[in-house]
């Protein structure tokens, strides 16, 4: 029996992805909960906790995107055609936010509320398009012969803009309890509150994306309500239920850490929900991993340095976690 190389590149490409949205997910939370916190000195703490992680979580979003063109290229250009205006969005607010975490810091007083705004905006920018993105893409794309068919606005939908505000939501949850686990004081009981408002929107967002896709697509509906699938798939939402009423309990509990590995937890629930539903189009509904693979020379020689770099991207991420772990306090900085 051969290799199986489409499979084994779709589960780099999964685990990268998701890596990106769990990583990157809570410094993105970060800049869109800014305006809950107007106090310059928590605001500094706030940008202190993730200062020296946030650019390496942006490793695993490349990771994604190169495995992706190198794996399947047909897919690639598909998806980068139909979405490309929300993907350039998307990078534009997130260079809007990287550039004001750095000048941020260096700005005048007088001056910084701009750098605050663009922090803001940045952020909300990127994820909210983000969500536009995933929502279009769950809703699926046109191709013929192996090209996109459809038009530049057909992303554009009232799915699409509700997974971009669900997305704003979720990835506030993963700052707020971030913040839960990194800050003390004030600081810290303002962000249960947030964290609880942050829970109740995802969980409510869960479950109308979770109604609104199987009433969109008989063929998302089959895999989850056909039996007996619906016996192996039912834990799923029993844990999101199960992990979001732990979380709220952590919250109010007064729980550091345990709050935060919730979230992380709520979102892997929510990837592997839609994971079930598409798999195993990388195109949904019209292009299979095994449709829209490479040459098999292509991948496996691709396959050899994604081998390599995925384990010691994974080692600095965590010896960089592993250095900086503990409470970040005023008067603490890494600028």
């Amino acid at each position: 029996m051969g290799i199986d190389l489409p499979l084994i590149w779709a589960v780099i490409i999964l685990f990268g992805i998701m890596m990106y949205v769990i990583m990157d997910g809570f410094d993105l939370g970060i800049g869109i909960l800014f305006p809950f916190f107007p106090d310059k000195e928590d605001r500094d703490v706030m940008m202190n906790t993730v200062a020296p992680v946030w650019d390496g979580n942006e490793t695993w979003l490349v990771l994604g995107g190169a495995g992706l063109l190198a794996a399947f290229p047909m897919a690639y250009s598909v998806v980068l055609s139909a979405l490309y205006l929300p993907i350039i969005l998307m990078l534009i607010g997130l260079i809007f936010r990287g550039v004001a975490f750095e000048f941020r810091f260096k700005a005048s007083e007088r001056r910084r509320h701009w750098w605050d705004k663009a922090f803001i905006g940045g952020s909300a920018v990127a994820t909210f398009f983000q969500g536009v993105t995933l929502g279009a893409y769950v809703m699926g794309l046109p191709v013929r012969d192996g090209v996109y068919a459809g038009e530049p606005f057909d992303w554009l939908s009232p799915f699409s803009l509700f997974t971009g505000v669900a997305l704003l939501a979720a990835y506030a949850l993963l700052g707020g309890t971030w913040l839960v686990m990194k800050t003390e004081d004030a600081l810290l009981h303002h962000a249960r509150r947030v964290s609880i408002r942050a829970a109740w929107a995802v969980g409510a967002a869960i479950a109308v994306i979770s109604v609104w896709t199987p009433m969109a697509d008989a063929h998302i509906a089959d895999r989850w309500f056909s039996l007996p699938n619906l016996f192996y798939f039912a834990p799923v939402p029993v844990l999101v239920v199960f992990f979001l009423l732990l979380l709220v309990r952590t919250v109010r509990g007064g729980a550091h850490a345990a709050p935060f590995i919730c979230a992380l937890a709520l979102v892997f629930l929510g990837y592997t929900g839609l994971g079930i539903s598409l798999w195993p189009h990388v195109i949904p509904r019209t292009v299979s991993i095994w449709d829209a693979a490479a040459p098999p020379q292509s991948m496996g020689f691709a396959l050899v340095g994604a081998l390599l770099i995925v384990p010691i991207i994974l080692m600095y991420t965590a010896w960089g976690y592993y250095v900086f772990r503990g409470k970040v306090r005023r008067g603490d900085g890494y600028h």
